[in-house]
């Protein structure tokens, strides 16, 4: 009988990068396989594009704006997915005070357009009116019926501070259940990875340097974790020398200021997603104390003179 060897195929990080959700999505799969790791690529895109679909303000018909038209009007009957997701998110609100709240869809945008060309911030009384309709509190849910209802004609509300995060667990759910045993679903910094890279070791991720984004400030291996920063490099305005996120703080109605990048590393991409914004608006040392007496959840923070401070769970070095 001949001589027959085994031929070994070198496991391979498949890559595509698209937009989705408004967004850029980096979908990672490895595999030995490309049309196989294509086909499961193809099952992720597909499930981030229907959880688009359900909560997207863009569209006339998308629960979410179904929701937003029957404001003060009457409650909405909507999906068992998108219910829990409200609720969640009602959730969190409770957690950070209000400083996540999926009503800041109410807030006047006019007033706030973060460029270059923004020269003043509105005074206290007209930035306070701009969020009156900013408040969780009047989202009520109807667990029997399955309905949500805004209690206040205006009253709007959007997934932008959770909904990535979303879609990315979501993402990883399909891969998983259709052999994927390695990966990442990365949109556009909110991240979830599992398993390993090609080689066997941890998956390396950086966090962004607020003053040069395209540069880790410190990386991390992880596996089966997930991180989300928000940041101020991302769009901001400078009003006399002074820099403004554009994280507006829903109580107040004006931006925060003194914390450049929040980063925040969880096993789930939606917990990361919606916990990065309320961390900026509560401040380093309230922000810090909340995410200590959580688990498995840790925070690093950067502020304006590039001092970093972390929870009590993670060291990190630059």
């Amino acid at each position: 009988m001949p001589n027959t060897e085994t031929l070994i195929v070198p496991l391979t990080a498949h890559k595509r990068v698209l937009k989705l959700m408004g967004n850029r999505f980096e979908i990672s799969v490895v595999g030995d396989d490309e049309n196989w790791a294509n086909e499961r690529i193809d099952m992720a895109v597909a499930e981030i594009s229907r959880i688009e679909r359900l909560l997207t303000t863009f569209s006339d018909d998308s629960q979410t704006n179904q929701i937003n038209a029957n404001a003060g009007i009457q409650p909405v009957r909507v999906d068992d997915e998108v219910f829990r997701l409200i609720e969640r998110s009602l959730k969190i609100s409770e957690l950070t005070q209000g400083a996540f709240d999926i009503t800041y869809g109410s807030i006047d945008r006019s007033l706030w357009n973060f460029d270059v060309n923004m020269k003043s911030l509105p005074d206290r009384e007209t930035a306070l009116k701009s969020v009156r309709l900013i408040n969780y509190q009047n989202v009520l849910l109807n667990e029997k019926d399955r309905t949500v209802f805004l209690r206040e004609a205006g009253m709007r509300i959007g997934f932008g501070g959770i909904g990535k995060g979303y879609a990315a667990n979501k993402a990883k759910v399909v891969l998983q259940k259709n052999g994927v045993t390695s990966g990442i679903v990365n949109a556009s910094g909110d991240l979830i990875a599992w398993g390993t890279q090609p080689g066997g070791k941890p998956w390396t991720i950086g966090i962004a340097d607020p003053d040069q984004k395209d540069t880790p400030f410190s990386t991390l291996n992880i596996s089966n974790m997930a991180i989300a920063t928000s940041g101020n490099y991302e769009k901001y305005a400078t009003i006399n020398g002074k820099k403004y996120s554009h994280t507006i703080d829903p109580k107040t109605g004006l931006p925060v200021s003194g914390i450049k990048s929040v980063t925040i590393i969880s096993p789930s991409a939606e917990f990361a997603d919606a916990m990065a914004t309320p961390v900026t608006v509560m401040g380093i040392k309230v922000g810090l104390s909340m995410i200590d007496q959580l688990n498995q959840i840790a925070c690093v923070i950067i502020d304006e003179g590039g001092r970093l401070y972390n929870s009590k769970n993670i060291n990190i070095k630059k």
